[in-house]
């Protein structure tokens, strides 16, 4: 099977050198660490034990790389405007396209290109950061969590979920795309959100901090509210489960607050604006996620 990874930061450093490791012939889009990829490899960490895996290929162009069998797409949200460009010379009559990127829209986004069909969403459960370029470290590999871009569980989902589970990743398919959605901001929107909005702060800093804590806590219910008002509800045990999570991930930093403090767009619509406009849609008040938008909007503001 030839996979094109569509941006080689964090998410997609690592699934690429497992992939690989895997024996998939693994080519990999880098606009800004291709030579890097192309002449070390990638160098992946987890926790004491570091390993380089070489690819089949990187390059800072789709063009390059060529139709492939499977394209895993892990550029920000903030890049969809791009997909074109980025994901459309890798495509063929049966190319399988899996997004592994955060947020709300981005299978819409994808939908311009291909039938929903063959999409799929994955949604990433991880703490992984890239430190370096092609340079990889993850503290929790955690678990992937795919689903169809419309309707329930189908082919192209069981054949993502098989290439994964292949590569040794914890992979399983869901029902509903837009529940294991929910899921994820409900750590999403606290944790990334508060990180910025509390002074660029890492995640151990925000469950020791009493107002935050509560705060991560109050945003976790409106999600919730929001799930449950558009037929995707969770229990309580799950936003229980966010809180003993992050507590094991020591001082993590979030892949938004690293955007912010490096400069980079901050994926606002994708992670706050879009499901924000979704609970309300559904008749849901989000007065502590509106706060939360407004005070990121604002640093952001500021930062410039």
């Amino acid at each position: 099977m030839k996979i094109a990874i569509v941006g080689t930061g964090a998410v997609g450093g690592w699934y690429a050198a497992l992939l690989a490791e895997a024996g998939y012939e693994v080519h990999c889009l880098a606009r800004t660490d291709f030579e890097v990829i192309r002449s070390k490899g990638l160098t992946i960490r987890n926790k004491a034990h570091e390993r380089i895996v070489r690819v089949a290929s990187a390059a800072p162009s789709a063009s390059e790389i060529g139709r492939c069998d499977l394209v895993v797409v892990t550029i920000k949200s903030t890049s969809n405007h791009a997909l074109a460009e980025l994901v459309g010379p890798l495509l063929g009559p049966t190319t399988l396209v899996l997004t592994l990127q955060n947020g709300m829209g981005n299978v819409e986004a994808l939908a311009r290109l291909l039938p929903a069909e063959r999409i799929v969403a994955g949604l990433c459960f991880v703490c992984i950061n890239r430190t370096a370029p092609a340079v990889i470290d993850t503290t929790l590999a955690g678990y992937v969590r795919m689903a169809a871009a419309a309707g329930p569980i189908n082919q192209s989902v069981k054949s993502c979920v098989a290439t994964f589970v292949g590569a040794g990743v914890d992979c399983q398919a869901e029902i509903s795309l837009e529940s294991v959605l929910w899921k994820k901001l409900c750590w999403n929107i606290p944790f990334n959100g508060l990180s910025i909005a509390g002074g660029n702060i890492t995640t151990d800093l925000i469950l020791a901090n009493p107002a935050l804590n509560d705060r991560a806590y109050l945003l976790m219910k409106e999600v919730q509210a929001a799930a449950r008002a558009r037929g995707h509800g969770f229990e309580d045990a799950h936003i229980k489960r966010q809180f003993v999570v992050t507590a094991g991930m020591g001082p993590y930093r979030p892949s938004s607050l690293i955007d912010f403090v490096e400069g980079r767009e901050v994926e606002v619509e994708g992670i706050w604006g879009e499901p924000l406009r979704r609970g309300i849609e559904a008749g849901v008040k989000m007065p502590e996620t509106e706060r939360l938008v407004s005070e990121i909007k604002a640093r952001i503001a500021a930062r410039k």
